[in-house]
């Protein structure tokens, strides 16, 4: 089959890679077509072709190279970024893909592909060993969680992926901290993770660090009522933590 074993070498492909392979767009799209139409070529998107397994019938890219493969500038982030890693607690029919270009929302064998507008590009990894991954590093990850969690994951997902990190750079929480330079944030983040300091290996000067930027203004984590903690200036929802530590008693 002439292209296929090309082609099945990439785990996404778009039009141009094919031009690429055989010399002109003609051809290429005639060869697309006639995978196609021998259930070898799947089409994700506009543009945007994965192979199919002739073993099994299953696409040969998986949901994150898929994800990175939607524009140059594309990468896993938020609870992707979490699932990646191997420490979420839940797999999620939703895969995060931060990118400076924006794209539309689509659905592709039972995921949806949602698009989260990047902000900056530091933090963003290519994991050894991979081919075409971009991921944020767990510290971009935390941060941009943080960030986020009302819209992107849900609370308790967060809290329990942080629960099952083991140390953070805080070097690197400052630098992505600082690119956001959000009051809000600093609170958030500084709040949620001094009660995992010890598991984290976080010091107190981070901890204070973050108090120094947190301004004046009092927010609501949530829009729940709820604890007010002054040295945070926040309204905490009651049992805050205590919703991912079945059985034990609420700490906020």
């Amino acid at each position: 089959m002439v292209g296929y074993t090309e082609l099945s070498k990439m785990n996404t492909f778009s039009m141009a890679d094919v031009c690429n392979l055989v010399g002109n767009k003609k051809t290429a799209s005639s060869l697309i077509l006639r995978l196609s139409k021998k259930s070898l070529v799947k089409k994700i998107k506009n543009n945007l072709y994965t192979c199919v397994n002739v073993a099994d019938g299953s696409v040969i890219a998986t949901r994150y190279h898929i994800a990175c493969g939607i524009n140059e500038t594309a990468y896993l982030s938020h609870h992707t970024a979490f699932e990646y890693a191997g420490i979420a607690n839940q797999v999620y029919y939703e895969v995060y893909v931060s990118s400076n270009i924006k794209f539309t929302d689509f659905e592709f064998d039972g995921i949806t592909y949602k698009y989260v507008a990047s902000k900056f590009g530091a933090g963003v990894v290519a994991p050894k060993n991979t081919q075409g991954i971009r991921v944020t590093s767990l510290e971009r990850t935390v941060v941009d969680s943080i960030k986020d969690f009302e819209k992107i994951g849900g609370l308790e997902e967060l809290l329990n992926c942080i629960s099952s990190v083991h140390y953070l750079d805080e070097k690197q929480l400052i630098a992505y901290l600082e690119a956001y330079d959000m009051q809000f944030l600093y609170q958030k983040t500084g709040f949620i993770l001094e009660h995992y300091k010890k598991d984290l290996q976080i010091s107190d000067e981070f901890i204070d660090y973050c108090k120094s930027k947190i301004g004046k203004s009092t927010r609501y984590l949530t829009k729940d009522s709820g604890t007010y903690y002054s040295e945070w200036k926040l309204v905490v929802p009651n049992g805050f933590f205590g919703m991912t530590e079945q059985g034990g008693i609420p700490l906020v």
